[in-house]
């Protein structure tokens, strides 16, 4: 499994929403992504991926694509 496949898992498994919709997902559009669930995301991706996400990147990790973004650029992963 590509690193894409399992950050595109994280979300739909979190979030229990169809992969269709991954591209527009952003912060509080839907009623699971609230505060809880924003740390049971990184919750998740911290530990699927081996990293302790800093609390600016945290904060910053506002949207599907803004995540992959700090995970490209800020812990060097291939997603």
């Amino acid at each position: 499994m590509t690193n894409l496949e399992k950050y595109k898992k994280i979300f739909i498994d979190t979030f229990n929403i169809d992969e269709s919709k991954l591209d527009s997902l952003e912060y509080n559009t839907i009623t699971e992504w609230d505060s809880i669930g924003h740390m049971t995301l990184i919750a998740a991706l911290e530990e699927q991926f081996k990293i302790t996400m800093e609390t600016d990147d945290v904060i910053d990790l506002s949207s599907f694509k803004k995540g992959k973004q700090i995970l490209k650029e800020k812990y060097k992963l291939e997603i």
